[in-house]
């Protein structure tokens, strides 16, 4: 992998987003703007605080699936992808540069989230704001990477967005955030337990909890970002120049 061709890859998503201010308006006012309409349908500030951080992993993680699953399709299936495999440059660099762009907007995405979840909506949380925008990153991350991978299969955006409720509903539905695993059938909990957006809500729910970093946590982010970083090995080995 060449650290100069992912840059540029990343450059070049970058700008192109730059290109569609209602896109990037969306991507990073979105969250925010559920987060509050969650606050208001809950109308209490004890059950929004402890909702509220598992939320803000899990809709970054289904926006930026959306998102990367779209855009790495129709730069298939336009030929851009063919055009930028002929000049020597690795699958590797670009997704890591899909990788570092979207990571870009994700951090933005979830720094104004929870900025509003924390000043404005009456979030309370026992641990770092820092620890908490870290995982919500990861979570970001995650989604992304997915999406990556899940766009090698899709030959339509169509396609790419039937994909969500196979990759991203079963992981919201099971990770906890409605029913704690521990009271689930042992078939549910073996399945959240191979699921890693499951330890990330665990992860952001510890941080909001507890302030102390302990290696239930630690193992938690591992987890999450191992499973980002082999969704994008497997989608650049998945990674085709066109779609047939």
């Amino acid at each position: 992998m060449n650290p100069a061709l992912t840059l540029a890859t990343a450059r070049r998503i970058l700008l192109q987003l730059r290109h569609d201010p209602r896109t990037v308006a969306m991507l990073i006012v979105v969250p925010s703007l559920l987060m509050v309409l969650l606050r208001f349908v809950f109308n209490s500030e004890a059950v929004f605080s402890r909702v509220a951080p598992a939320l803000l992993g899990v809709f970054p993680f289904l926006i930026m699936f959306l998102i990367t699953s779209i855009t790495t399709l129709r730069e298939r299936t336009t030929a851009t992808l063919e055009r930028l495999m002929t000049l020597p440059i690795g699958r590797m660099d670009l997704l890591f540069g899909y990788a570092l762009a979207f990571g870009s907007i994700a951090i933005v995405q979830v720094g104004v989230a929870a900025g509003v979840s924390l000043a404005w909506l009456g979030l309370d949380i026992a641990g770092s704001i820092g620890m908490l925008l870290l995982i919500a990153v990861l979570d970001a991350l995650l989604g992304m990477a997915l999406g990556l991978f899940v766009s090698a299969f899709a030959r339509t955006e169509f396609q790419a967005v039937q994909f969500m409720p196979l990759f991203v509903l079963p992981q919201i539905l099971l990770c906890g955030l409605f029913v704690p695993r521990g009271e689930m059938g042992w078939l549910l909990n073996w399945l959240s337990n191979v699921m890693p957006l499951s330890y990330a809500v665990e992860a952001l729910t510890r941080v909001t909890t507890s302030g102390t970093v302990d290696a239930t946590l630690i193992r938690n982010l591992i987890i999450v970002g191992a499973c980002a970083l082999a969704a994008l090995v497997l989608g650049a080995a998945t990674l085709r120049r066109r779609t047939p």
